[in-house]
């Protein structure tokens, strides 16, 4: 079946269509259901109908995982191939009397080719993207590493082993380094290029469209990165749609999911809080398991679920863990070993920056370079963040106090720019705005991390007053060290009202691990390139 089915189609109900899977499925609809259906495309949004009617056009039914996992294998053979071949290059000679670019060696490293695209495939490095919307090749590196490391040793063990080369140490090594370098870079590469094609979008609804659903919506249509082509909601008593959502349609009744499904040829469904009792919610679900669609469901305790929660049973039975939010002493260690390295290397390269900074404020503007304010971090201890100074001298903050409290008591709808942020410029400085779209402003933070009052990942360090309005469970962001990035400032940024940063932030203390905060260092420089200007 296509993508979607052609308007006469949606209007007649249908005999028997085939599976993607090459099965019969049977898909005769009750009376009411067709114009259910109708209903659903005619009520998608335009844009995103758009999207559907070009996919109908195609001779051939395409999904992202068909996309990707082709091009990710294309980036990975090159890749190794180009590591093998510099590494031949840069190091001729070899040990016992081969080179490692010889006719013999060469043969045998393109014969354990498909072992590596093996290895990958048990590494999970091909199905992750059509699974995760927000998966980057930021999240593949460990993976590749530890498939070229292993794959590296076990090349050089069957060389040995069958006499059929004989690869030196040296050679190995580089190869080693390079094939990791190359295989992240060409997977990036094709990430890229898959993303500029409409075959990577994946149509979706989302079941719910009370506060939840509408929230999910919310969040996909800030991150069109994550290849989310959104087509409706299905609820059969939705709330009125908030500020930013008005073209987003109803499709439908729950009842009515696998026709909608069926007939738009929807690839993710998302389960969000609705009304419907939880046994129809399961029997939603489970309806679809004939179909070939990705089923995302939110958790009723999401609030206490962080990325590191684990899986396990008791007779079948399956149990969420989740584990404890404080730092171990030696995950203190290693995250304030990192944080003291990079924070040194990081402010000599980049002192004729502060510099240049420095002497543009004071041209610009009276008053001083930095500016001082008293922030909470780890455990509620303050301390004094230091700023470029972005605004006039002596701009009053009671403004500020007065919008954090109506944020968090209230459902607060974004600015006309799409931004949930006080809007204040002319209290705004001309090389304040400047530095506020680029971040640079922040960058004596790192001066902080070198004190020990900041980390370099971490949530955003809190002024005491906004704690007035917290939850108690948003305390436990102070139970890690605040950070110069983190997970809201890569995420959403000023994209999220405050209310949901300080979620963001608790998400991140509940689910800290090392992988985590060099997953955030890597992606936030990205991030303040894409999301320039959206301070």
């Amino acid at each position: 079946m296509r993508r979607a089915v052609a308007l006469r189609h949606v209007a007649e109900p249908r005999k028997r269509t085939r599976g993607r899977k090459g099965r019969d499925a049977l898909s005769t609809l009750e009376p009411v259901v067709p114009s259910a259906v109708a209903v659903a495309l005619e009520a998608v949004d335009e844009r995103a109908r758009g999207v559907v009617e070009r996919r109908r056009a195609a001779a051939t039914r395409r999904r992202r995982g068909w996309l990707v996992r082709r091009a990710l294998l294309v980036a990975d053979v090159l890749g190794l191939i180009v590591a093998f071949a510099v590494a031949a290059v840069a190091f001729p000679g070899g040990g016992a009397g081969n080179e490692v670019g010889s006719l013999a060696e060469g043969l045998a490293f393109a014969a354990t080719l498909p072992g590596w695209i093996v290895l990958a495939k048990l590494y999970g490095l091909y199905d992750r993207d059509e699974e995760r919307t927000d998966h980057s090749t930021v999240d593949d590196v460990i993976g590749v590493f530890h498939v070229v490391t292993f794959g590296a040793w076990l090349f050089f063990v069957s060389a040995w082993a069958t006499g059929l080369a004989r690869p030196g140490a040296t050679r190995l090594v580089a190869f080693w380094f390079l094939g990791i370098l190359a295989v992240v870079l060409a997977r990036a590469v094709a990430r890229g290029a898959c993303r500029r094609s409409e075959i990577y979008l994946q149509d979706t609804v989302i079941v719910g469209a009370g506060e939840m659903g509408q929230l999910v919506a919310r969040k996909l249509l800030h991150h069109p990165e994550y290849g989310i082509n959104l087509l409706g909601f299905v609820d059969a008593d939705p709330k009125p749609r908030r500020r930013g959502l008005e073209h987003i349609g109803l499709l439908g009744r729950p009842e009515h999911l696998p026709q909608i499904v069926s007939n738009l040829d929807v690839e993710r469904v998302i389960i969000a809080f609705t009304n419907e009792p939880d046994a129809d919610t399961m029997a939603i679900a489970r309806s679809l398991r004939d179909n070939d669609v990705q089923v995302d469901i939110v958790p009723r305790l999401f609030e206490l679920v962080g990325p590191r929660v684990g899986m396990h049973s008791v007779e079948a039975l399956p149990l969420v863990g989740v584990p404890s939010v404080r730092l171990s002493p030696s995950s203190r260690l290693l995250k304030r070993t990192i944080d003291v390295v990079a924070a040194g290397v990081l402010l000599f390269l980049i002192a004729p920056v502060f510099l240049l900074i420095a002497l543009f404020i004071k041209l610009d503007s009276r008053g001083p370079v930095f500016f001082r304010q008293a922030r909470l971090g780890l455990n509620m201890r303050e301390f004094t963040v230091l700023k470029f100074r972005t605004m006039k001298a002596d701009t009053d903050d009671a403004v500020h106090r007065d919008y954090i409290r109506e944020v968090m008591q209230t459902a607060v709808d974004a600015n006309d720019n799409g931004l949930y942020k006080l809007e204040r410029d002319e209290a705004i400085t001309r090389v304040g705005h400047w530095l506020r779209q680029t971040s640079l402003d922040e960058l004596p933070q790192l001066i902080n991390v070198l004190r020990g009052d900041m980390s370099m990942v971490g949530p955003r360090p809190c002024l005491a007053y906004e704690t007035e309005t917290f939850a108690p469970h948003h305390f436990e962001r102070f139970l890690v060290p605040a950070g110069l990035t983190g997970l809201w400032q890569v995420a959403a940024r000023a994209h999220a009202p405050f209310s949901e940063a300080l979620e963001m932030d608790v998400s991140y203390a509940r689910g800290w691990s090392l992988g985590l905060d060099l997953r955030l260092l890597c992606r936030t420089p990205l991030q303040m390139l894409r999301m320039k200007g959206t301070r």
